[in-house]
Parts: C-alpha cells; structure tokens; sequence
C-alpha cells in the first residue's frame, strides 16, 4: 500500500513570479482602472478561472504584482544608498532612478505612479497602497540623511527629512517626464543640476 500523500488539485502550468511581471507591466501601461481582465489574462497567458483561484480579485492581483515590483525597487533604492557620503548616495540614487525610468524593458515611467494617476473613488485603496510605497523609498532617503546629518556629512541647518522629500519630488516628476517621452539624456541633465545645487550648500 503506497504511503505518498496524494496531492489535490491540478498543477499549476504557469510560473507565479512570471505572470505577476506580466501582470504589472499591463497595470504600468494602463493604470489600475484602465487594465481590463482580458487585457491582464492575456498578457498573463491565463484565463480567468486560474487568475481568480490563484490571486482572488483584480485588486489583489494588483497588490500581489506591485509587492514584488515594490521590493525589487526599494532594495535597489536602498543599495544606490549605500555610498560613502550623502551627496554620493543622492547623485547615484538619482542617476540609477533615471536610467531604470528610461529602461527598453518595461514601459517608461514608474509602476507607483502610473498604476493609481487615475483611480476612481471606489478604488482609493489602491491610490494609497502606491502612495505607501513611495513612502517606503522616502523613508530610506530620510534615514541615510539623517545618519549623515548626524556625522556631519550634511550643512549644519539643512532638514534631512526636506532635503529626502526634495529628491523623492525629482525622482516622481521624472517618472511623469519619462512616461511623456523624456529621454534619459534628459533626465541626467536635471539631476546635473540637482546636484550643481546640493553642491554649492557645501560652499
């Protein structure tokens, strides 16, 4: 008499982590209203039988896609952090941030901004799950520049907590840019001058 276990229910025939890049990438392009079942179905390549027993709903579809998106970006954001000075980690955050909302390989812009610009009232949750991600990358700023604050390695007077919300202000708008057609080239050319100011605060 065989001992196994049996195992209930089919195998799934897709890969989770696969179909959720699929998956944002249509909530990147369209935004969390204007992606439609069929559209994320068949960039997913499932129907949607499997996308309901897998994910439940569209919102925690959404949610699962954005969680991975989220945690890839902000351990990116947290390792361009990890420079010697603020103003390197600044320069590498803005720099790294702009080459990733220009990349070829996804669509131009920012999934935390593009996915909710547009959410209707009924859909808020959504609005604020990405307003908390950014919030998450902010936090991460506002903590390297308080560490540098307190080893002197910023102006004496100089806020760490505005300096942070200065650089996440630049880093969204160049997601609008870059979702309008800016070019990284561009991109580059506004942090030069972001950092030719944070610079002369050091004169």
């Amino acid at each position: 008499m065989s001992t196994e276990t049996p195992t209930l229910g089919r195998p799934r025939a897709f890969d989770e982590e696969t179909v959720l890049d699929r998956a944002a990438e249509v909530f990147w392009r369209h935004g969390y209203d204007g992606a439609s079942l069929s559209a994320l179905t068949g960039a997913m390549g499932i129907n949607r039988p499997s996308l309901y027993s897998t994910f439940g709903s569209k919102e925690q579809l959404f949610r699962r896609a954005f969680a991975r998106y989220h945690g890839m970006k902000l351990a990116a954001a947290r390792a361009a952090l990890d420079q010697p000075t603020a103003l390197a980690s600044i320069e590498v955050f803005l720099r790294s941030s702009a080459d990733g909302l220009t990349a070829g390989d996804h669509p131009p812009g920012c999934l935390s901004i593009q996915g909710g610009l547009a959410c209707s009232p009924e859909n808020a949750p959504i609005s604020e799950a990405l307003a908390a991600g950014r919030a998450d990358t902010e936090a991460a700023l506002r903590e390297r520049l308080s560490r540098a604050a307190a080893e002197g390695d910023l102006p004496a007077g100089l806020d760490p907590p505005a300096l942070a919300r200065f650089v996440m202000t630049l880093s969204e708008g160049h997601a609008v840019h870059a979702a309008a057609g800016a070019s990284r080239e561009e991109l580059q050319a506004s942090v030069d001058v972001a950092m030719l100011a944070l610079g002369a605060l050091r004169s």
